[in-house]
């Protein structure tokens, strides 16, 4: 099973965020970085793991982080079916 889809089934959803961040040179100005992983609501821990890498590796200081959630599959959409369609 792939990877992603075994992290969904876990309860995983796609979440998705644009974050605005300082140029080191140019402090004044603004630029975006889009991110996007699969991570566990409410508490997204690989989205703060992210930014705490970014804080602590990265030179542009954090402005803002914007983000939006999707759980693509829950427990009651997945059934386990056991079937075969042959074709030709």
């Amino acid at each position: 099973m792939h990877k992603d889809m075994e992290k969904q089934l876990q309860g995983y959803g796609l979440t998705t965020a644009q974050i605005l961040y300082h140029l080191p040179d140019h402090p004044a100005i603004l630029q975006t970085y889009v991110w996007q992983d699969y991570d566990l609501a409410p508490d997204f821990p690989e989205m703060h793991g992210f930014l705490k890498f970014w804080q602590e590796k990265l030179d542009g200081p954090l402005h803002s982080v914007r983000y939006v959630h999707r759980k693509l599959i829950s427990a009651t959409e997945w059934r386990a079916l056991k079937g075969e369609f042959i074709l030709h």
